[in-house]
């Protein structure tokens, strides 16, 4: 969608370039992999494809299986966009890959496939919660988003969410969110949301309800001008200064039309949150008050991959319970989580029992939940550590039994959830860091650096750099008992019955 400029807009370029003449531009361009360009890493090639909101259809899930055999390692890698990876390719397999992609419409247009990020709530449509389905809203913005010829200039970095109300995916500092309303409109907001303006720019604007995606779109598109009139290569709107956000903002209203008006974010407890949302609960997912999902359409099966990574036969698994208990669709989330929506009653406890049996997390209590990894060795030559293996292995000594003397903390039974996320990283990068308060553990030289981040509250002294590194024996005894105090518990409680 072309829209010529309009003269307040011209000379908000010309302010923009005057005012980050010294912004520092960056290095080089973004190297974001996508299905059609392989990322190369140490165990292969990788490919990321992009699943708008997570969804899918059974026969869909079912090519990107035969892909992941055929052509890669076996196993899908869920990501923290609600995304697929594909990891062990060969790299000669690009153009199959493209064309096994094509064939099942998970490449609507290759000029655009690295800019299809976006995601939303999971549950949106199915248990009640929330101020509107999002799913309409999901597949006009994906349709709007591969027609512009403006939009495939975006980074594979810039990110989408559309939250139906409940604050889960809002909390995931999206570039562009729209954020449902009970007065039927919707809330845009731009960046992330973190900080004070020193402008006084609110970064949000109230639209229509009918008007949000388009209005996305508009934004993401103001962006790319905004870019283009500074030329520092930002890849994201946090990484512009002020007076471009502000010019962002600006131009995004200009184009959405005068229904889209500024406005303050009302408080809401997302906003704010320290520890994002984790997601679904792993389970079953009724209708607030009811059995079923709204509408009649059954319950929800919601799981949750170990370290985000599903083999064949599991995602199969998943893949056949949607087609024949299911409505046919499959959600994945921002979370490492797969929502199969619409199971019937009857169905729904022995097909999340066949889940459990397969290994995928079933129940709240696994000790499996809110823990993540980056890739680690061997798949990445910049790790020091394999983080998975060590990670796993902490898991499992977690939930061994307690001896008798260790004392469990009175808030921290099985069924709750007190515990911070927890994500392992093979170097001082970080890769896949969750926001928000949680558990940094980080390989070094001589082991793991253990520390807690509280993005809620003041740093304190202690800062990750003066953590103690704690050694990685053979029975990780060591190494788990400090992870499970970060975390907020003892180690050593009963033994889940299933994953």
């Amino acid at each position: 969608m072309a829209v010529t400029p309009s003269p307040s807009s011209a000379q908000d370029a010309a302010t923009v370039a005057d005012a980050t003449r010294c912004a520092a531009p960056r290095a080089r361009g973004d190297a974001c992999p996508g299905a059609l360009r392989l990322h190369h890493a140490d165990d292969g090639a990788l490919a990321r494809v992009r699943v708008p909101g997570g969804v899918l259809d059974a026969a869909q899930a079912e090519a990107l299986a035969a892909a992941a055999l055929h052509l890669g390692d076996g196993a899908l890698h869920l990501t923290s966009r609600g995304n697929l990876q594909l990891r062990g390719l060969e790299a000669r397999s690009a153009e199959e890959l493209g064309r096994l992609l094509e064939a099942a419409r998970l490449l609507p247009s290759a000029s655009h496939e690295r800019v299809r990020n976006i995601v939303a709530s999971p549950l949106s449509g199915l248990d009640g919660g929330g101020h509107r389905d999002v799913r309409s809203w999901l597949v006009e913005l994906d349709r709007l988003l591969c027609a512009s010829e403006e939009a495939s200039e975006l980074s594979g970095r810039f990110l989408f969410a559309l939250d139906d109300g409940r604050g889960d995916v809002l909390a995931l500092g999206a570039d562009v969110t729209l954020l449902a309303l009970g007065d039927g409109g919707a809330l845009l907001r731009l960046g992330s949301g973190e900080g004070e303006r020193a402008d006084g720019e609110t970064g949000v604007l109230h639209v229509p309800d009918a008007l949000a995606p388009r209005a996305a779109l508009a934004a993401a598109e103001a962006f790319v001008e905004v870019v283009r009139a500074y030329g520092d290569g930002a890849w994201r709107i946090d990484d512009l200064p002020p007076e471009a956000h502000g010019s962002v903002l600006r131009r995004t209203a200009e184009r959405a039309g005068p229904d889209a008006l500024t406005c303050p974010l009302p408080p809401s407890p997302a906003r704010a949150a320290a520890a994002p949302p984790e997601g679904p609960v792993p389970g079953l997912v009724r209708a607030l008050g009811g059995s079923g999902a709204p509408g009649g359409h059954g319950v929800a099966l919601s799981v949750l991959a170990p370290l985000g990574r599903l083999s064949a036969g599991q995602w199969r698994l998943l893949a056949r319970t949607a087609r024949h208990a299911g409505t046919g669709e499959l959600r994945v989330t921002p979370w490492r989580g797969v929502v199969v929506p619409g199971v019937g009653d009857e169905a729904a406890e022995g097909a999340l029992a066949a889940l459990g049996d397969a290994g995928l997390v079933t129940r709240p209590a696994s000790p499996w939940r809110g823990v993540g990894a980056c890739t680690g060795r061997p798949g990445c030559g910049k790790a020091l550590a394999d983080v998975r293996m060590d990670a796993a292995a902490c898991v499992t000594a977690a939930a061994a039994p307690a001896p008798r003397a260790a004392a469990r903390p009175a808030d921290a039974s099985p069924a709750g959830r007190h515990e911070l996320p927890v994500h392992w990283s093979g170097c001082a990068r970080r890769c896949g860091r969750p926001r928000g308060d949680h558990v940094d553990v980080v390989a070094e030289a001589e082991g793991y650096r253990v520390t807690a981040v509280r993005a809620s509250r003041t740093p304190e002294p202690a800062s990750a750099s003066s953590a103690p590194v704690v050694p990685c024996d053979d029975a990780h005894t060591e190494l788990a008992a400090a992870v499970a105090a970060a975390r907020g518990h003892t180690c050593g409680r009963p033994a889940p019955t299933n994953r």
